[in-house]
């Protein structure tokens, strides 16, 4: 027996010998009480080097590799490995854990920093993204993430000078980080021409935005901003590791073992070269370095920490040492002094002191060493060594005795023998040889029976044996020293063994776990004295066992620190303490051993508190030692509550089977029924595996769970309320300490936690995300702000939540086992218990994490398993209940005393003012008091206490008590029967509430006259219950089987019963008593029904596939249905009694003739006109519909007709009740859903007048009775679900401008591809031809001709040094909404287009510029509350959702300076389409373009995610929120509008429901505003805005507009509502129009634009002002009183805008587009002066010289000439098909040239008139042409081409010029050629899929501008024939710009957008003269 329970002595870490100097870096600091800190393994270690003591932090679970020191300097961060990694935040001078961040990274932590003022920290880890992350450490809670950098990232720091700064550096980067909102984004630091791009190891920030940065080669980098500005060369010969800032300036470490001091400017002080001093040797490498005061710190590659004293730098002192990299083995203990010997694969052999805790001998060797050994004298040292050799060395000098080699494996073992005269050496070649130590080491045997290595050897005390193990897991022995095999058992019996170090032998059998790989345990040492034993294996454990241990998985106590394998474990000479060795982490662990007569002293040590429970008596033998559980518990631990299928899995599954079922289903529907049902009553309470779920409510009302039903019982009244916000069963209810809000936990994949008000029955909150499977026990805090959740996954997980927020606090795994309890500390909110299975727990919260630990029983009983638990008086004191009868008392952690309160388990307990109630399955409740000294009165709960009021029968008595609650003067007991009884103080005891007990219920029937049931289950009784408003059991009778059936005859005189075993009877239906009873099946019968009218027959169905027929008067069979293939489910008479229709397993529908019972086949169309007396069939045509879409997946397993035959009911295995139109024909009908059952409902019937129905949960026992409400009394109801399977599938209306929204497909810059179809290889990976004329420097020849022909000779050139912003023509009207507002009182406007918000002067037409968007805004809104004034949110487009920096986001901003206030980087793959502002101003509504469309709420100004939810299936265009709420919006769509409320974290949302309004049907809704008291409207694609009350459609305002509603606007000063539409103005009509609050009266309001229909796409109101946006990308006021429009912004409908042209000599400009227009701008008066309408989509523009004609090309080929004077057609012709990509006037004005995609260029003489007659055309172009531009004197033309070719023509004859001389000396009149050798610079690296589609040189010849495909504008000097020349990028175009030019005198430059159809205006900035 002794080996059953873990032994009662203990260890203590006493020393940690080593540091973690390899892999590592900066980990090594001084805390403020000038202590140490560091770590080593996996613990934290804190030095103390004044009184040479160390404290130790156990928190972590496997390596810790990074640390970082609060700047207090008392708090320390350490991040660990491991696959699920997470940080600790602990106390370095308690060593107690104050927060844990977890759940975020994989693989491991790699670097930590703590912000300036310690509230923030930022961790980096080791995933294949470095994820960069940062903490509010304190609440344990993840503030922003971003993927770091795609190599690893060696170090990171906050910038102490700048709030929200950060800087990482790694593998070739740095990168200088900012956070904003919830967004971290990346610049990568600039090496250019100052430094070479390498590694960075480490980094400290400073002043004015300076960081240092030490990199690989031993420079020091200065950076300032993002740009390197110097370098300190040669700062270390080697990389530089460390770098530590102090107050008096820097230190830094590197490998060639120096540190140097700075000062604070980075100005030398002095150098220490650590290689030089007494300490130091040859490759010394300093990893991390820590300067304070006059002290500096040094941590080594090797193991080492140095204390240098500034003064006295040549002097380091050594303050730890340990081995250096390589693995450790070898271990010995001196046998007669306190030392230890290590030897390892660094080759050295180290001799520790355990008393002075220091090394005081090293030795290094030539080989590595895997083993050691001394000898009983003390005098030699024997080392094995890894090639096969061993050496003795003398123990006092290190000298060398003798060095032998005689194997050439490594040795893995030696042992001298107790008498010291042999030397027994292991070997991996399976030998082991013997050696004499007197005959100087003399081979004297060896033994070879072993087929493995050997791994353990031991000698017998008279040195005449030896034992070994081998890898094989054999023991075998030798006789010695000879070494011959023993094999005679009998022999080795009587030997005792000198020591026992052998992992296999009897004697610790009890080591190995039951199922366990042979060679995870690496070595044992047995304290025979002690009677332990110690082992270590390969998790890092240490464990300590009873000695000897015979029994397999005995139990013991387990020790962490090490990181992964411990390679040996030795106890010292006297057994003081146990030393033992990591393998990896090569560090030596002392631990102290405390044996049992000291333990109670040590008390206070015993529960070492740690993540991983380090003294948890867990072993695998777990239920050895335990009594027997009590079948009750037994049955609950079994229950697993996993569903095959979960209600969340629906819609996933249901858009699996449409996809399949895409065909059929192509008829119209039936509409769903016109009645509904509302539930009334229910039967039954949750109590067989529940507790404590039943409570008094603060009015006296009870609530309690059953099903998925929460339900408030008025007990005076008799009626309930039912809280209907769960989908799947409840499993736990817990009440708030004010007795008015409840909190239910249910089961689900993603089980919620509801918490709701019992008067308004309105959830308050919905937490969930953090459970698995179900959440089985719930608690509030006493201050009822928190909740503390539980599990039933694996590990049990508990969570703490603040629930009104909805945001998870803490989370840890529970227990392995089973936890029934959970109690929060009414004193401390931050401590909670855990009882369950064996066990009590005590968990203290920190940050993000729970720290636990066990209950220690010590001597007084055995870990029990714990029922309930209760806290006492004292915040220490708590009490638990336990199976067997116990009540436990503990204070703090520990069991003080048990007390017999209950035969059997205590399931329930509570704390009253003065004492405690308690409650068992004896079926006693019993009052204590305070202390449980005495029991002060009990009451048994039987049947004659009953008091007459009762609403029911008690089953037994003492029936087992499951809930316990006291209040109102009155006990509350809830029984596993299913009974909720309340007790009086007096003793009498009144029923309230019954149902049936565990087991399934099936049979139902309703009597045929009178409002009663009855029912019959597999917990074998038969129940009668009232359905009148007494709602009670009238009478009950035990039967001796289960039950699946029963039916009342006509008369309602007999009652038959189907039980389970194949036998039915007929019973008197008012007092139960038998008439008469036949046996003839084996199996259950399924159904029983009587004939109708006098009941003459009676069918009885069974699962034996038979229907027998009966003749109830003379109780005969007469006859039997044969011919079913399968069990039967339904059967029913049709209503002369003649013919039976039968429902199979198989799901057959059959039919027989009664009496006698032939099959009869009758065709489909004709069952529908037999009248049956009764439908309770689930197949046939008639019933079709009711099987729903995933029909593979569940059953319908119940179905009832109403008598009047028009409302089918059904009920299926998901739990649904639904209401079917009958006759349901077609597939998939419409139907009416109520959810209240769990799981399967197993019968529904209704009421023989169909007032009621009546419907039974299978396995949730539940007997719900629900009332039907006829058609048309419809009185408001919460959360009555009403919705049909599938979406309706009628389209939701057409319409250009919504399809086209719907599909646009958004992608961001950076992967957009070229919009020119060109091919070829690009200019800057073409091979260059030598040039001709390659002249000398200096010649006589002629000076070259200029590139460029100039215009401003004479003055001094300045070049252009940037370009600004300044004017932005265009809008994005074309598939954007409600993006245009008024600021500022109507003076200013904003909205956006392209990536630029855009704020826009209504007077002056002046503009600035939000620029922070790097891609496309999609959506704008601004926040109308007075404390958010001029604050706007736009939305953009992005990639996927990672988080980087091209993912989707929010910016949040200030629309007057333009400040970013705050970024959300959001989960919205592909782009946000709408923002809203709530109420308050403080929360913003997002919805993404992802498939899911999620929802999401966030706290902008923290940059939090409050809530998220997958929205709709299709697209969603607007969700807003009601503008006098917080947590109320609506969102529409395509075929969809849902009404949302948002609880906690959750979002709950209804859909619209249609149903009151005559044939109305589900459109695309386009818009949305809001009225007072709960309206809402929201505008369709057909023109009509319906109107809603709740969610509940109340009315249609038809044809709003006669077409889409895009836009409304809900004014809040007046409450007038804005609508716009899509429509042709008319007299009457208009596009908008402006309504009165109720949307009854309205004023209409022409858009005088001219266009054939105005489609307007955003509105706003003013005052006395609309504001509104149009499709066509205008954006116009609208005078409401005089109905004046003023257009203030014009813009191109549709791009790309392809043409081009600046004037000649004004700062006008033309621009021709797509969409068929030539528009003519002003910059200086910032708008269009005029448009022509050309009817075609225009190519190209081009003024004439002297800007008196203008030339337009058009993509059909054609092209015209037009007078600027007049705006009169001159010319026009067409020679060409396809477009003509440009057009050119020659500088003499003589020739017009014209280039088309037909690889031509045409040539046209001016001077012959207006007739354009062809007169020649350039030959053997290869391609199609892109720009062309004419040399100054009018004789050549440079075409490029879309093979990136460019080609020089002769004017006019066309001819190519091919002599590169010639070509090198033309000075051309203008350059926009994207091709040549003096632009190659142009085309950068990234152009694999992507153009440069445009450039321009400046009219002074030395700038060049360029467009190209991902959007950016950028600026070079001209000429740029180096590749990827210098230059600067401008952002602000959405992808694609295609034109770009300068206007004259090189003001402005001018580009054109293609995606955006958009213009951009840019001031040139000249550099000062």
């Amino acid at each position: 027996m002794a080996a059953r329970s873990a032994p009662n002595c203990h260890l203590r870490l006493e020393w940690v010998y080593g540091y973690r100097g390899h892999q590592c870096r900066n980990n090594l600091y001084y805390t403020a009480a000038k202590e140490i800190v560091y770590f080593v393994a996996g613990v934290g270690v804190v030095y103390s080097p004044r009184e040479h003591r160390q404290k130790f932090y156990r928190g972590h679970s496997d390596d810790i590799i990074s640390l970082a020191l609060h700047p207090e300097r008392v708090l320390v961060a350490t991040g660990q490995v491991g696959k699920e990694p997470y940080i600790c935040v602990w106390d370095s001078y308690t060593v107690q854990t104050i927060s844990v961040l977890k759940d975020v990274h994989t693989h491991g932590i790699a670097c930590l920093a703590f912000d300036l003022d310690g509230q923030r920290l930022v961790s980096v880890g080791l995933d294949s993204k470095n994820a960069v992350c940062v903490w509010d450490w304190k609440r344990g809670k993840m503030l922003s993430m971003a993927p770091g950098h795609t190599d690893r990232i060696f170090d990171i720091s906050w910038d102490l000078y700048q709030p929200n700064k950060l800087v990482s550096c790694g593998v070739k980067h740095i990168k200088f980080w900012s956070l904003c909102g919830n967004a971290l984004t990346p610049k990568r630091g600039v090496f250019g021409k100052t430094g070479d791009l390498q590694t960075i190891l480490c980094l400290a920030c400073a002043r004015d935005e300076l960081t240092y940065s030490g990199a690989l080669n031993g420079d020091i980098y200065v950076w300032k901003g993002i740009n390197l500005i110097r370098t300190i060369q040669g700062a270390h010969t080697a990389g530089i590791f460390s770098m530590n800032a102090c107050e008096e300036g820097f230190a830094t470490g590197g490998r060639d073992g120096c540190i140097r001091l700075w000062d604070l400017t980075f100005k030398p002080i002095t150098v220490i070269d650590l290689r030089e001093t007494d300490q130091g040797y040859k490759g010394l490498s300093v990893r991390s370095v820590c300067w304070r005061g006059d002290h500096i710190l040094v941590g080594t590659q090797d193991s080492e920490i140095f204390e240098i004293v500034v003064h006295e730098r040549n002097k380091p002192f050594l303050i730890m040492q340990g081995h250096c990299e390589g693995e450790l083995w070898a271990l010995a203990v001196h046998p007669t002094k306190p030392l230890a010997v290590t030897g390892s694969d660094d080759r050295s052999v180290r001799i520790w002191s355990l008393v002075d805790h220091a090394l005081i001998a090293r030795c290094n060797m030539e080989e590595p060493i895997r083993c050691a050994a001394v000898n009983v004298d003390g005098i030699h040292l024997a080392l094995g060594m890894k090639d096969g050799s061993f050496t003795v060395l003398r123990v006092r000098d290190m000298t060398e005795v003798v060095h032998i080699k005689d194997r050439k494996e490594a040795i893995h073992e030696l042992k001298y023998s107790p008498d010291g005269t042999y030397l027994a050496v292991g070997c991996n070649d399976s030998s082991v040889d013997i050696y004499g130590v007197a005959q100087r080491y003399k081979k004297l045997g060896e033994c070879v029976g072993s087929l493995s290595f050997i791994t353990h050897l031991d000698w017998s005390s008279d040195s005449r044996y030896l034992q070994t193990n081998d890898g094989n897991g054999k023991r075998l022995f030798y006789r010695m020293p000879g070494g011959k095999e023993v094999t005679n058992k009998e022999e080795i019996k009587g030997v005792h063994w000198a020591s026992w170090t052998c992992v296999s032998g009897l004697e610790v059998n009890g080591i190995w776990p039951k199922y366990s790989d042979i060679n995870d345990i690496n070595s044992v040492d047995g304290n025979y004295i002690g009677q332990v034993l110690v082992t270590a294996d390969d998790y890092g454990i240490i464990k300590l066992f009873r000695y000897p241990c015979l029994r397999k998985g005995a139990k013991f106590k387990k020790y962490i620190g090490h990181s992964a394998h411990v390679t040996n474990v030795r106890w010292s000479h006297d057994y003081q303490w146990v030393i033992s060795i990591g393998g990896a982490d090569h560090s030596v662990f002392q631990w102290k051993f405390i044996p049992e007569r000291k333990l109670k002293d040590a008390l206070h040590i015993a529960p070492q508190e740690s993540l991983a429970d380090s003294n948890s008596d867990e072993s695998d033998s777990d239920l050895s030692d335990v009594p027997e559980l009590d079948s009750e518990i037994e049955q609950e631990t079994q229950l697993t509550y996993r569903r095959q299928v979960y209600k969340e899995d629906l819609p996933q599954l249901k858009e699996q089977y449409k996809e399949k079922q895409k065909s059929g289903t192509s008829k119209r529907r039936e509409r769903a029924p016109g009645n509904s049902i509302r539930l009334h009553f229910v039967h039954g309470y949750r109590g067989y595996d529940c507790r404590s779920n039943l409570f008094y409510t603060q009015i006296g009302e009870i609530v309690y769970h059953v099903a998925a039903v929460g339900v408030i019982y008025n007990r005076q009244q008799n009626t309930q309320r039912f809280y209907l916000g769960h989908d799947d069963d409840i499993l736990c209810l817990a009440i708030h300490p004010l007795k008015d809000y409840v909190a239910t936990g249910q089961v689900g994949r993603d089980p919620s936690i509801h918490i709701w008000d019992t008067e308004t029955i309105k959830p308050l909150s919905v937490l969930k995300g953090c459970h698995q499977y179900g959440v089985c026990a719930v608690d509030f805090s006493a201050d009822g702000k928190r909740l503390a959740s539980v599990g039933i996954d694996d590990s049990h997980t508990i969570v703490l939540w603040d629930w009104k927020k909805g945001e998870k606090l803490s989370i840890t795994r529970g227990s392995k086992d089973k936890i029934f309890v959970v109690k929060m500390n009414p004193y401390v909110p931050d401590k909670l218990i855990t009882a369950g299975i064996k066990h009590v727990k005590f968990w203290r919260r920190a940050g993000g994490g729970l720290i636990g630990r066990k209950g220690y029983v010590g001597t007084l009983g055995k870990n029990d398993t714990m029922m309930c638990a209760v806290y006492g008086w004292t915040e220490e004191m708590a009490f638990s209940g336990t199976s067997t009868g116990d009540v436990c008392i503990w204070r703090d952690v520990f069991l003080v005393k048990t007390v017999k309160a209950h035969d059997g388990p205590v399931f329930s307990m509570h704390a009253l003012e003065k004492g405690f109630v308690t409650g068992g399955k004896d079926g006693v409740v019993a009052l204590w008091d305070d202390s449980f000294e005495r029991c002060l009165k009990t009451y048994a709960i039987k049947r004659a206490a009953l008091a007459p009021g009762s609403k029911g029968l008690l089953l037994e008595d003492n029936p087992s008590i499951r809930a316990i609650s006291l209040g109102h003067g009155h006990i509350l007991v809830g029984t596993k029967n299913g009974e909720i009884l309340e007790v009086d103080k007096s003793g009498p005891i009144t029923l309230l509430v019954q149902g049936h007990m565990e087991g399934e219920v099936w049979g139902l029937a309703t009597h045929p006259y009178l409002p009663i049931c009855a029912t019959v289950s597999d917990d074998k009784t038969l129940r009668i219950w009232d359905l009148s408003p007494s709602h009670c059991m009238l009478a009950v009778r035990k039967l001796k089987k289960g039950g699946r059936c029963c039916c009342f005859s006509p008369d309602g005189k007999a009652l038959a019963v189907g039980l389970n075993d194949g036998s039915f009877l007929m019973a008197n239906a008012d007092t139960l008593e038998d008439l008469v009873s036949f046996h003839h099946r084996k199996d259950i019968i399924s159904d029983i029904r009587f004939s109708p009218g006098s009941g003459k027959y009676l069918a009885v169905a069974s699962h034996d596939s038979f229907i027998d027929i009966y003749n109830v008067m003379s109780s005969k069979r007469v006859g039997i249905c044969k011919g079913a293939t399968s069990y039967i489910t339904h059967v029913d008479w049709d209503i002369r009694g003649k013919l039976l229709q039968v429902n199979t397993g198989a799901k057959e529908q059959l039919f027989f003739e009664a009496p006698r019972g032939k099959k009869q086949t009758i065709p489909s169309v004709e069952v529908e006109k037999i009248c049956w007396a009764s439908w309770t069939s689930v197949l046939g045509l008639c019933c079709e519909g009711i099987w729903p879409v995933i029909g593979e997946v569940t059953d319908i397993t119940a179905s009832c007709l109403t008598s009047d035959k028009m409302v089918l009911a059904t009920g299926d295995d998901l739990g649904f009740v639904k209401l079917f139109r009958y006759p349901a024909k077609g597939k998939f009908g419409k139907f009416k859903r109520y959810v209240a059952h769990s799981t399967h409902v197993t019968n529904v019937r209704w009421t023989y007048d169909d007032s009621m129905l009546v419907t039974l949960g299978g396995a949730d026992m539940s007997l719900m009775v629900w009332t039907n409400e006829m058609e048309g009394y419809q009185e408001k109801r919460p959360c009555d679900s009403e919705e049909s399977d599938t979406d309706s599938e009628e389209d939701g209306g057409y319409d250009s401008d919504v399809t086209r929204e719907n599909e646009v497909s958004y992608t961001i810059r950076a992967l957009s591809t070229n919009i020119r179809p060109m091919f070829g290889v690009k200019p800057h990976l073409q091979q260059k031809e030598p040039s001709v004329d390659e002249r000398p420097p200096v010649s006589r020849a002629p000076p070259r001709p200029e590139k460029l022909q100039t215009n401003n000779v004479g003055k001094k050139k300045r070049p252009i040094e940037d370009l600004v912003l300044e004017l932005v023509f265009g809008y994005r009207g074309r598939d954007c909404r409600n993006n245009v507002h008024y600021l500022n009182d109507g003076d200013d406007i904003i909205y956006h287009t392209a990536s630029v918000g855009i704020l826009h002067n209504v007077a002056t037409g002046t503009q600035s510029f939000y620029q922070e968007h790097n891609d496309d805004i999609l959506c704008l809104t601004v926040n109308q509350h007075p404390k958010f004034i001029n604050i706007v949110a736009t939305g953009q487009v992005g990639d996927l959702a990672d988080m980087s920096a091209t993912a989707p986001s929010i910016h949040i901003w200030d629309a007057v300076n333009k400040q970013t206030l705050s970024i959300l980087r959001c989960y919205h793959s592909k782009g946000v389409c709408s923002v809203s502002f709530s109420a308050t101003g403080k929360l913003l509504l997002s919805v993404g373009l992802d498939p899911e469309h999620t929802v999401t709420i966030w706290r902008w100004q923290e940059g939090t995610k409050i809530a998220s939810r997958a929205g709709h299936n299709q697209r969603i265009f607007v969700a807003e929120f009601r503008p006098d709420s917080d947590s109320q919006f609506v969102s529409v769509g395509v075929k969809h509008v849902k009404f949302w409320t948002l609880a906690g974290r959750a979002l709950l949302s209804k859909k619209g429901l249609l149903s009151t309004v005559e044939d109305a049907r589900m459109q695309t809704m386009l818009a949305v505003a809001f009225g007072a008291n709960n309206l809402t409207f929201t505008g369709t694609i057909s023109g009509d805005v319906c109107v809603w009350k709740d969610h509940i459609l109340c009315r249609i305002v038809a044809r709003a507009h006669n077409g889409p509603v895009f836009a409304m606007y809900t004014t809040l000063r007046d409450g007038l509502i804005v609508t716009g539409g899509k429509e042709r103005p008319s007299k009457e009509g208009g596009a908008v129009k402006l309504w009165d609050q109720e949307l009854r009266r309205c004023r209409a309001f022409r858009l005088e634009t001219g266009q054939v229909t105005d489609c307007v796409r955003s509105v706003c109101r003013g005052k006395g002002k609309i504001l509104v946006g149009t499709r066509n990308a205008e954006i116009i006021e609208v005078g409401e009183k005089n109905a004046a429009c003023n257009i203030l912004v014009n813009g191109h409908v549709d791009g790309p805008i392809w043409g081009l042209v600046t004037h000649p000599s004004r700062d006008f400009f033309l621009s021709a587009a797509e969409d068929g227009t030539v528009r003519l701008w002003d910059i200086a008066d910032k708008k269009m002066l005029n448009k022509v309408n050309l009817g075609h989509a225009a190519r190209t523009v081009c003024y004439s010289p002297e800007g008196d004609m203008v030339a337009i090309g058009m993509k059909n080929g054609e092209f015209i000439i037009l007078l600027v004077s007049s705006l009169k057609i001159w010319g026009k012709k067409r020679d060409r098909r396809c477009a003509v990509h440009d057009i050119r006037f020659s500088p003499d004005s003589r020739f017009l040239a014209v280039g088309s995609s037909e690889n031509s260029v045409d040539f046209y003489d001016l001077t012959l008139g207006p007739t354009l007659t062809r007169i020649s055309y350039c030959r053997e172009i290869p391609s199609f042409v892109i720009q062309m531009d004419f040399s100054a004197d009018s004789r050549y033309l440079q075409v490029s081409t879309g093979c990136y070719k460019r080609h020089v023509y002769e004017v006019p004859s066309g001819k190519p010029v091919t002599d590169l001389a010639t070509m090198d000396r033309i000075t051309w009149a203008t350059w926009t050629s994207i091709l040549g050798d003096e632009v190659m610079g142009i085309w950068s690296r990234h152009t694999e899929k992507a153009n440069v589609n445009c450039a321009c040189v400046s009219h002074s010849g030395i700038s060049l501008v360029t467009g190209d495909d991902f959007g950016m504008v950028k600026l070079f000097d001209f000429p740029c024939p180096e590749k990827f020349a210098k230059h600067k990028r401008f952002f602000g175009h959405s992808p694609h710009v295609t034109n770009i030019r300068f206007t004259s005198g090189d003001r402005h430059v001018v580009s054109a957008g293609g995606d955006d159809c958009s213009l951009f205006v840019w001031k040139c900035v000249h550099m000062p003269h």
